[in-house]
């Protein structure tokens, strides 16, 4: 079976895990208190996962509604000590969506990860992203400062492959409006990476909910174009995700064990005529995708539980037919090696 981990490993791994835990629980805690001001006053519950019935890892997924149309707070520990094979030895990541149900406040996305290849390099992933539907600059200006506080002398690399991971060139546009990401993070110093992954994300979550309840009060009651432009931005968002995101991707074609936590970042319900009517603007292949996401979508939109699972089996029933289309997604500055190891 070859060697195990390496103790240094070992210990990385538990630190890792010990960090996304503490976030995890940080950004719930701050969610849950948010709803009070969103109303009504929401708790999360917790859903577990397992992959390949435990034997290599699983994790926990802490979600709610109520006072949100989508939140999903998701950490996972996956490890492959019993396939030395296998390129990637460990991945340990903290990943996170929330679309509030008010359309005035933004949603927002966050994640940290620790990989672990198996030639002894392990790498740190920190992304978070503000996504409102309607854009308030009061807020965009928050949250980069909280980022550019909290990153240093990283923040204008990691603002900048925001910028370009998450951009939408067939539309012209970029998924939100403060967008931080920095992809294969590792200056030899595991205890300092740590300490910048940690100091990013925690101000990310505590910036993000002070907008939150903000636009909550100043925006208790929503208009009918206030939920227009919100059914818009989940289109996009949805859309962005699913043609787009290497992430999301790259999960779903690894395994089929948590496709409902990993379609956990996706919106309630969405505009399918729109979606359709992107397909016309996309490079080939990915029309084809389009269309059969449109197709697992029911005729009003609802992004049900039955339709997340139809949703992944698209994209991964996709990729498959067409690993070339892996081209066409989004990337920062590199490739993260996870998606290169799975295809």
């Amino acid at each position: 079976m070859g060697e195990g981990p390496s103790e240094i490993e070992l210990r990385r791994r538990a630190a890792a895990a010990a960090l996304v835990a503490e976030l995890q629980a940080r950004h719930v805690a701050r969610l849950e208190a948010a709803s009070v001001v969103l109303g009504p006053a929401t708790r999360f519950e917790a859903v577990s996962w397992a992959r390949d019935g435990g034997r290599h890892g699983g994790g926990v997924r802490w979600q709610a509604r109520g006072a949100f149309d989508q939140a999903s707070v998701n950490v996972s520990t996956i490890h492959y000590d019993d396939l030395p094979g296998k390129a990637l030895s460990s991945a340990t990541a903290l990943s996170a969506i929330v679309h509030p149900g008010n359309p005035r406040a933004p949603s927002m996305h966050l994640h940290v990860s620790y990989t672990a290849m198996r030639s002894g390099r392990g790498t740190w992933r920190v992304m978070a992203d503000l996504n409102p539907s309607i854009p308030d600059p009061t807020d965009t200006d928050a949250f980069r400062a909280a980022l550019r506080g909290a990153a240093g002398r990283w923040f204008d690399e990691g603002a900048a492959q925001g910028d370009r991971y998450f951009a939408i060139p067939a539309l012209g546009r970029t998924r939100g409006v403060a967008h931080f990401y920095l992809e294969a993070l590792d200056t030899g110093d595991f205890d300092a990476d740590l300490a910048l992954a940690r100091g990013i994300e925690e101000a990310a979550i505590d910036a993000y909910g002070s907008i939150v309840e903000r636009a909550a009060r100043a925006h208790p009651e929503a208009t009918d174009a206030d939920r227009a432009a919100q059914r818009a931005y989940h289109t996009l968002y949805l859309f962005q995700v699913l043609t787009l995101d290497r992430g999301t991707t790259s999960g779903l074609l690894v395994h089929d064990e948590n496709d409902a936590g990993i379609m956990g970042s996706l919106p309630s319900r969405v505009d399918r005529d729109l979606l359709a009517s992107w397909g016309r603007l996309v490079p080939d292949p990915q029309g084809a995708l389009v269309a059969a996401l449109v197709a697992a979508l029911p005729s009003d939109g609802a992004v049900t539980y039955d339709a997340r699972l139809a949703l992944a089996r698209a994209v991964r029933a996709h990729y498959r037919t067409h690993p070339e289309a892996l081209e066409l997604q989004a990337r920062g500055d590199v490739v993260p090696p996870t998606v290169d190891n799975h295809r």
